[in-house]
């Protein structure tokens, strides 16, 4: 790495005791960047095998795609979000800052709150599916032994869609990981080990079974698209596409939390290229054989892995398999789900709220998301989760994105980020143009939101903007992205500057 793309984290004494710096948000020094390439890779590959990618692939074949469209459609959306992913790493391994303290230098140091509280609100969702899914897992694996279990009296009313025995496995599931936010991040390490031993193991022996109860992968891959047209093809495919975008649309923007980590900028990069595209290709070719398998095998498309497996009759099978979920989905929880937006709600009190309790906080907003009914069907799934998340964290991508490379050059003042009256101070702390900007890039998608999820008619707004939400991602990110960037050059940033200067001087 030159020393132009590597920067030693150092701050003032007076930096140090602002009220924006804590320890959790720290620059992280020169002397603790350790992870090289293949960190970054193994990362991604132990991230992208978990419960939701199989999913993710299951959806589009129940979608109707045949599986070459479905793993095309996967292969295209991680190439796509490989690029903000490496674009946003970069300031995370030249200054060694985190997700919400790089925000601050387009949003502003109070104003950086908004998107990191974003983020984070998507990854309490996500942490509540994986802990549903994990919890489900112990619940089919207890039914096999204890079927006493599926007949509880109903506890819950009809309106959350919970049975008491999944609720009651979800809770002690919940516990689990609770328990180990407790012990901290470092207790994970060895879930990681089991896990990259034993998922790929587990899915290779659920793949060869497909193919071995699917008479082989002629007639499994022979399975035919269900889209009698090319329109109708289209018209699935492109939000398929921006759901598919959407799903790693999180990790997009708090990368830095990773690459502050990096030995290089070369280590971040090349990690991600090696380790996310193909994972997560491999892994989902996998659940695409799979799913078509179930409709050879069963008659019907069985989507949902933890189903699936709990359809098998030798309860030491059911078992086995039921604890490789519970153990992925918990190391891929806590990794994925938890240690970024531990640190966004820390970022909004980083004198009071530290890694432990941000974490606390997840747990708690991820139960109140109700989970089971974000996974309940893939048309939801995709639709009503994917899409609509990535209209909300596209035009955050957009902003860091133009505010890093166009407005700043890739040079930012480490010392400013963490003082209240500095060059990112702005307006009282908000960058008003990114809010408008951000604002103005949501916008496009509501009209296609509210229809999909069904407030609205969808006759209530013409065809073409309601369409605008099947590309949520892609119009997010590109309105907000050239909005900011015009309204900073036209009017603000020499101001902003200048006040800078007053507020020093």
């Amino acid at each position: 790495m030159s020393n132009k793309d590597y920067i030693t984290a150092e701050v003032n004494k007076e930096t140090t005791s602002s009220s924006l710096y804590s320890e959790d948000l720290a620059p992280i020094p020169e002397s603790k960047r350790t992870w090289g390439t293949w960190n970054y890779a193994a990362l991604w590959i132990s991230m992208s095998l978990c419960i939701p990618t199989y999913m993710l692939a299951s959806s589009l074949i129940e979608g109707g795609m045949n599986w070459w469209q479905a793993i095309l459609t996967i292969f295209l959306g991680n190439t796509v979000v490989l690029i903000p992913m490496i674009l946003n790493g970069h300031a995370g391994a030249k200054y060694g800052i985190p997700f919400p303290v790089f925000a601050r230098s387009s949003f502003g140091v109070r104003g950086a709150n908004i998107p990191a509280i974003l983020r984070a609100i998507v990854a309490c969702g996500w942490f509540g599916i994986q802990t549903w899914i994990g919890g489900y897992a112990v619940f089919l694996m207890l039914k096999t032994w204890v079927p006493a279990i599926d007949t509880f009296p109903q506890i819950f009313p009809d309106s959350f869609g919970l049975q008491t025995g999944p609720a009651i496995c979800f809770f002690l599931f919940w516990i689990l990981n609770m328990y180990v936010v407790y012990l901290g991040v470092d207790s994970i390490k060895k879930l990681l080990v089991i896990k990259a031993y034993f998922l790929p193991i587990a899915a290779l022996a659920l793949l060869f079974w497909a193919i071995s109860a699917g008479n082989g992968l002629g007639p499994i891959l022979a399975q035919p698209s269900k889209f009698q047209t090319s329109s109708e093809f289209w018209n699935y495919f492109f939000p398929a596409l921006t759901g598919m975008v959407g799903f790693w649309a999180t990790l997009s923007l708090n990368i830095p939390d990773f690459t502050r980590y990096a030995k290089s900028q070369r280590a971040q990069v090349m990690g991600q290229i090696i380790g996310l595209p193909p994972s997560m290709t491999l892994f989902s070719f996998i659940g695409v054989v799979v799913t078509s398998a179930t409709v050879i095998i069963y008659g019907n498309m069985i989507w949902d892995p933890v189903i699936l497996a709990g359809k098998f009759e030798n309860k030491i099978l059911v078992s086995v398999a039921m604890i490789c979920i519970a153990i992925s989905t918990l190391a891929t929880n806590i990794a994925a789900n938890i240690v970024s937006p531990a640190n966004d709600f820390a970022n909004l009190s980083p004198a009071k709220i530290d890694f432990r309790k941000g974490g606390y906080i997840t747990g708690v907003i991820g139960i109140l998301i109700f989970p089971w009914k974000l996974i309940a069907d893939p048309g939801g799934y995709i639709f009503k989760w994917l899409i609509a998340y990535s209209s909300l964290l596209g035009p955050v991508g957009g902003i860091m994105i133009a505010d890093y490379y166009f407005i700043r050059k890739k040079k930012l003042n480490v010392n400013d980020l963490y003082e209240l009256k500095g060059e990112y101070t702005y307006d009282n702390g908000f960058n008003k143009f990114a809010i408008i900007a951000l604002i103005l890039g949501i916008l496009p998608n509501v009209p296609g939101f509210l229809t999909t999820v069904e407030l609205v008619s969808k006759d209530a707004f013409p065809q073409w903007i309601d369409n605008l939400y099947h590309y949520a991602w892609f119009v997010g990110f590109g309105v907000s992205g050239v909005l900011y960037y015009l309204f900073m050059r036209k009017h603000s940033y020499l101001e902003f500057n200048t006040e800078t200067q007053r507020h020093r001087g």
